[in-house]
């Protein structure tokens, strides 16, 4: 009786636990009046809000190193069928989800902990006219609001450097995933530099930032029911292209209220691209992409 009392003790003080740091990650991602802004933006650059292409949300649509091209290319190392259903974990404004649904005419679910991101990717998925493709709903990883079994495959790009128990989201992911299910990976993993610049866009201080290696990472996925199918370290092209991306940002310095990053992280966008750099540089940080197979 004591221990069950204990018990339920603990559990209930690691839910809290859970529930105050999602919070603090929501909120670095909560953008005040962000759908507005991405509206305005878009007005000002001259987009017909009506008919929009993905490419026109390209400043913002894939906020994560490597942009449209490396999802494209991880895309393509699975064969995903029309009739596949999909889970963008971690969605954010929906980028990643509209470009599966478009690239494979497959069906896609984006879920993310930011109300403010859900509500811009619903938005904007009813301007790029793929809302019968894809569609959204605000929820977390540690507790995915699906049944047993759901989905073909699961993108999860650039998230687990936000969570803490990435015990608790593989499981989740396997649970959701059909057997044979495949899970595409596209993260940021610890380098062997513990040092960390701050802020990058998933973090503006070191207490929403979980980075783990790659050694820890695979220990997790094999204890959890996952087998390795591909991988590949993509830290060099990830070094060139945020160098690339800080000599065209000093050539033509964002304009303010326009399309970009700026729009969903405020002041702190002016620091990622310098950051990010040196962090790739001095082995901070690494880049892997892995497909992985539910067993």
């Amino acid at each position: 009786m004591v221990f069950s009392h204990y018990s339920k003790l603990i559990s209930h003080y690691f839910h809290i636990k859970i529930s105050n740091m999602e919070s603090h990650v929501k909120d670095h991602y909560n953008s005040d009046n962000l759908t507005q802004n991405i509206k305005t933006a878009l007005i000002k650059a001259g987009k017909d809000l009506s008919n929009l292409e993905l490419k026109d949300l390209s400043p913002i649509d894939q906020i994560h190193t490597g942009g449209a091209r490396s999802s494209i290319e991880l895309f393509k190392k699975l064969t995903i069928s029309p009739d596949a259903q999909v889970l963008d974990a971690g969605c954010g404004i929906g980028g990643s989800s509209r470009l599966l649904a478009k690239q494979f005419n497959c069906r896609v679910v984006g879920v993310d902990l930011a109300e403010k991101f859900i509500e811009s990717a619903i938005f904007l998925t009813q301007c790029t006219q793929l809302e019968n493709l894809v569609s959204f709903q605000q929820g977390s990883v540690l507790d995915l609001p699906f049944e047993n079994n759901t989905f073909d495959a699961i993108l999860c790009q650039h998230i687990l450097m936000n969570i803490e128990d990435k015990s608790t989201a593989v499981k989740e992911f396997f649970r959701v995933l059909k057997p044979d299910g495949k899970l595409m990976l596209h993260e940021i993993e610890k380098g062997d530099n513990d040092s960390l610049l701050l802020p990058v866009p998933w973090a503006d201080k070191s207490s929403i930032s979980f980075l783990e290696s790659r050694d820890v990472m695979s220990h997790i996925f094999k204890e959890h029911g996952f087998e390795v199918e591909f991988f590949s370290d993509q830290t060099s092209s990830a070094c060139t292209g945020w160098e690339k991306f800080n000599a065209v940002s000093k050539k033509r310095p964002p304009q303010p209220n326009a399309l970009g990053l700026g729009i969903i992280f405020g002041s702190n966008a002016k620091f990622f691209g310098e950051n990010m750099y040196a962090n790739f540089k001095n082995n901070s940080i690494c880049l892997v992409e892995v497909i992985l197979k539910k067993l």
